[in-house]
């Protein structure tokens, strides 16, 4: 299991890379800011081609990652993987996020061995 803020293997897949991005967003409130941030910037995606306004894209990136990053710092205590893989990381991400809205995120992270310890409720597992 990877530790907070620790680096992969150089990967050459996505597959490679799963393990361990799932390993740095364990605990419930750090995926809960990745899901709503993913949302968020989603539906600034949609407005900016909806009103052609490409500056709503940046407002987009910024609010996704800000609240994404959040999470990282004040409840994951790690730092986002995005730093050093962004493309992988945006490729997980959405991801992690179409598991969420099936309901299986957790179940996946059961299946790579690391679902999150029991603790407070921002710490439990979320799918």
């Amino acid at each position: 299991m990877a530790t907070p803020g620790a680096r992969p293997a150089p990967t050459r897949t996505i597959a490679e890379f799963w393990p361990f991005y799932i390993s740095q967003h364990r605990k419930r409130g750090t995926r809960i800011f990745h899901f709503v941030g993913t949302t968020v910037g989603l539906l600034f995606l949609l407005r900016a081609i909806a009103a052609e306004r490409p500056l709503l894209l940046l407002c987009g990136l910024v609010s996704s990652y800000g609240l994404a990053w959040m999470g990282h710092f004040l409840i994951e205590k790690n730092n986002p993987a995005t730093f050093q893989y962004p493309l992988w990381s945006l490729r997980s991400d959405l991801k992690m996020y179409g598991l969420m809205w099936r309901g299986k995120m957790t179940a996946e992270a059961e299946r790579l061995g690391l679902a999150a310890p029991a603790g407070t409720v921002l710490d439990r597992p979320v799918s």
